[in-house]
């Protein structure tokens, strides 16, 4: 077997199964957490919450280090970052609120500051004699070749209490998320829901700084959604496809990164999300961009065809090379451009149906009901066949299509 083929069924050794089930528990819980961060349009959000953990990593290194412990000890490292990401939160929200600045810009104030801390004290532990400070900058990018077993318990049960705490708080975030002045209405606190919002952002983006690295966990927050968003209009479905989305580009992504040993598993993992993103955004079947081709052609296609029966119908000439292909192709007119008896009966159905609209919008004076018409909608989707019977009679007998043509 191809050492890829190793890697995607858990041969490639201990390591590399558990860094590839590790990311896939990651990769779920960052998709599905983050999305209520997507759609409450505020994904700016997450990128503050992991620069903000850098001085806490620093920090937590140092106190550790003084206190004659293990500087590099993963749950010292993340209380630290998690405290540090909290302030930043907090500090956010406080400008936001009490400040005229707008949220992005206190996003940008805290987000720089907060990171150019905490590469002031990676650059002041790079000079401590002490502490093991080799590898700390593996959580600006990641860090999965020293991966233990507590480790990937530690991302299993952050991402499990996070993902459980997005699916408890599912309704009232979904409410604040399309409509704040109305969940207000309906008696929610929309403050503290954006605080929970957020720190199970937090929550997430702590317990992933080993595996992807705080610049990279912004990527899985808001991709998985993004790409999922094509695929569902549901709330409660985006959720889940998300999750399914970042948990299955975590285990490829940490797959790829086993059978290529020399590449990084935090960039490859946030490049396969970004691929299924784009395979989304091309071949989704509502809302990509092939289905739009698609859709707009249908569409061209039924404009061109009823058209070119109008003009059938009032005996005038085609002129158009592609209207003149598509009733050719249909098999309702001949190549000399005549008609045939399929397309004479669909003109005539055609032009009664124009007449029968022209009866309609004086008997209806509901522009609700006469105004849906596109020149392309059936009538018979509109009116019963009673009320199409009664337009006929008014409109008389129907007439028959294509007595020019009779000579040829």
């Amino acid at each position: 077997m191809t050492p890829l083929v190793d890697a995607l069924l858990l041969q490639s050794g201990y390591n590399a199964a558990l860094v590839a089930i590790g990311a896939a528990l990651l990769g779920f819980s960052t998709g599905a957490t983050g999305t209520f961060l997507f759609l409450r349009k505020r994904a700016l959000v997450s990128d503050a919450t992991a620069h903000a953990t850098l001085p806490g990593v620093g920090l937590a290194f140092i106190c550790m280090v003084s206190l004659g412990g293990d500087g590099r000890n993963l749950i010292g490292l993340m209380l630290g970052s998690a405290v540090t990401a909290t302030v930043g939160l907090m500090i956010v929200e406080w400008i936001s609120r009490r400040t005229r600045l707008a949220e992005d810009a206190a996003i940008g104030a805290v987000l720089g500051s907060f990171f150019g801390l905490g590469v002031v004290l990676l650059t002041m532990i790079q000079t401590m004699s002490a502490g093991r400070q080799a590898g700390l900058e593996g959580f600006l990018l990641g860090a999965t070749a020293g991966m233990l077993f507590q480790d990937a318990v530690v991302i299993a049960i952050g991402g499990v209490l996070a993902v459980f705490a997005t699916w408890v708080l599912r309704r009232p975030m979904t409410l604040v998320a399309f409509d704040a002045e109305y969940a207000a209405a309906m008696g929610y606190d929309v403050r503290k829901i954006d605080l929970m919002m957020m720190g199970i952002v937090m929550v997430i983006t702590v317990v992933g700084l080993k595996l992807v690295g705080l610049i990279l966990i912004v990527a899985m927050l808001i991709i998985p959604p993004v790409a999922a968003r094509f695929w569902t209009d549901r709330s409660n479905r985006l959720i889940w496809i998300a999750g399914f989305i970042g948990a299955v580009s975590g285990y490829l992504g940490a797959a790829l990164s086993a059978s290529a040993p020399a590449m990084p598993t935090g960039p490859l993992i946030v490049l396969t999300a970004a691929t299924v993103f784009f395979f989304s955004l091309l071949f989704a079947p509502e809302r990509g961009i092939a289905a739009a081709v698609v859709r707009q052609r249908r569409f061209q296609a039924r404009v061109h065809r009823r058209q070119g029966l109008l003009a059938l119908a009032r005996q005038e000439p085609i002129r158009e090379p592609f209207t003149l292909r598509l009733l050719s192709r249909e098999g309702l007119i001949r190549p000399d451009g005549v008609p045939t008896e399929t397309g004479r009966a669909k003109a005539s159905k055609v032009a009664r149906d124009e007449r029968r609209w022209d009866i309609a919008r004086k008997v209806h004076q509901d522009a609700g009901l006469t105004g849906r018409y596109d020149g392309l909608t059936p009538i018979e989707e509109i009116f019963t066949p009673d009320e199409i019977q009664d337009f006929d009679r008014q409109i008389g007998p129907p007439v028959a299509v294509g007595a020019l043509y009779d000579g040829g």
